[in-house]
């Protein structure tokens, strides 16, 4: 059965059920409410019926009913269809005397002789209905000086009270047969309005089986369809960042594939020349010396080139330790220009190291200046004729040590600023072969090496007027502090 009509009977169910719960609820109070009313009522007959026709005898104190005044109060009440008995203390009946009294059981009379009313009806049954048709009646005791006077019996014909009930009920059917029929139609709307939202919902979830992830349902917040909707965009949202960062990815798996092919294809493409050179032995003797020096120098580049892939894979899996030790850092970046005085030669830059002779930092010490060598040969590379300052000072409100280098190089826009990090992604493209092995890969184990370190690193950059890179080492106290 489908979802529509499962909403229409359960919502019909619901609604059925408790309008013929209200139904019965007011019949039966209906039918209360017009009993007491007839009880009331007479009650009231009664009550003037001793006040018409009792009297009292001022000599004697005596108190009798005058048989004139009661024939003439029933021909009243008969009119109205109504019939009344007046019963001696004695449990005879006083009047009328022509005609048979209904009896009064014992229980009756006790509670009528502890001055208590009696309300009742008087069924009709397979022994009676002939001769006493179905009655509703009233016995009250009625005391003068604490002693009984009488007890009277007032009655009348539930048939008038049944037939206005009778017509209460036929009414009350209508209205229920009307409001079930409303109640059917008003379920059917809102079973289609919420399988249509569904039917929306079923839609769009297609459309992102077949790739669409751009797709967007408009959101009113108000029950939990809304919160399902909200829940759907947000999918919809990841699902389409997902897709672009995964379409990225294959874009730069193209470009890495092209990379390393070029990467490696140069240098075996040297090395095979020159090996194919000594096995046909043309190559000239005063040249050997510099044929094998290139050779070992693109084998030297294969290597780097394969050791930053592994180095890199084992940062990004945190297979690596560090060791981790509070050190001086002003030694090791004063070594800094030696280790990259080659480069820095070849490209006439100058090397400025601008630190405090004290300059505690917490990291591993290896790690810490492969770092430091990683940036400042990737800011060699873009620099010509500048100068490379490496900068480190204390940021006494953070707890942390920071090294910042900067080169007067050409710079990046923001996008190649954004995507720096990135494996094998480089500011400049036409940078697909060097003499130090741009592989794309020096940034990117910076980038996890500074984050297993717990620390940051940011960039700024101005395109001709050069990058700065600041990382941010934590002290091992404030490191401390974080993990609690």
């Amino acid at each position: 059965m489908k979802l529509i009509y499962q909403q229409v009977l359960s919502f019909f169910a619901v609604i059925a059920v408790t309008i013929l719960l209200l139904g019965i609820s007011f019949s039966r109070m209906t039918k209360s409410f017009m009993y007491n009313n007839k009880w009331d009522q007479l009650e009231r007959y009664s009550d003037g019926l001793v006040e018409q026709s009792l009297t009292a005898n001022q000599k004697t104190g005596k108190t009798a009913f005058s048989v004139e005044k009661l024939d003439n109060y029933e021909s009243f009440l008969k009119n109205q269809s109504i019939h009344f008995t007046v019963y001696k203390p004695s449990e005879k009946p006083l009047y009328p005397k022509n005609q048979e009294a209904d009896k009064i059981t014992y229980s009756e009379w006790k509670r009528l002789r502890n001055n208590q009313m009696i309300r009742k009806t008087n069924a009709i049954t397979e022994e009676n209905k002939d001769t006493h048709p179905a009655m509703i009646e009233i016995l009250k005791p009625y005391y003068y000086n604490n002693k009984l006077l009488a007890v009277i019996g007032v009655g009348s014909y539930t048939s008038e009270v049944d037939s206005n009930l009778n017509k209460i009920n036929r009414d009350l059917v209508k209205a229920l047969i009307i409001s079930l029929i409303v109640a059917m139609i008003i379920s059917f709307f809102i079973s289609r309005r919420l399988n249509r939202r569904i039917n929306v919902l079923r839609d769009a979830a297609n459309q992102v089986t077949k790739g669409n992830y751009r797709i967007r349902l408009v959101n009113q917040g108000k029950d939990e369809i809304d919160e399902l909707t909200t829940d759907f965009n947000h999918m919809t949202e990841n699902l389409e960042k997902s897709a672009d960062e995964i379409q990225r990815q294959e874009e730069r798996r193209q470009e890495f594939l092209a990379d390393a092919a070029h990467e490696m294809r140069t240098p075996l493409t040297t090395i095979n020349g020159i090996l194919e050179g000594f096995k046909y032995d043309i190559i000239p003797e005063d040249a050997r010396d510099k044929s094998l020096d290139l050779m070992m120098n693109e084998t030297q580049r294969l290597i780097r080139l394969v050791n930053e892939n592994l180095d890199y894979e084992k940062i990004r899996s945190n297979t690596i330790s560090l060791h981790e030790t509070n050190f001086n850092a002003y030694d090791a970046m004063q070594q800094l220009p030696g280790q990259i005085s080659a480069k820095a030669k070849a490209a006439n830059d100058k090397i400025v190291i601008d630190a405090p002779k004290n300059f505690p930092v917490y990291a591993d010490y290896d790690r810490f200046v492969q770092i430091m060598v990683n940036i400042s040969t990737n800011a060699i590379q873009f620099t010509k004729d500048g100068v490379i300052t490496v900068k480190g000072f204390r940021n006494q409100e953070d707890n942390a040590a920071v090294l910042a280098i900067s080169d007067t190089g050409i710079g990046m826009s923001n996008e190649q600023a954004q995507n720096i990090f990135e494996r094998y992604y480089k500011a400049d493209a036409s940078r697909r072969s060097g003499k130090y092995g741009e592989s794309g890969l020096g940034l990117a184990i910076v980038h996890q090496l500074v984050e297993q370190h717990g620390g940051t690193i940011e960039v700024s950059s101005e395109l001709g007027v050069g990058t700065t890179f600041t990382i941010t080492f934590p002290d091992e106290n404030s490191k401390d502090s974080d993990n609690e």
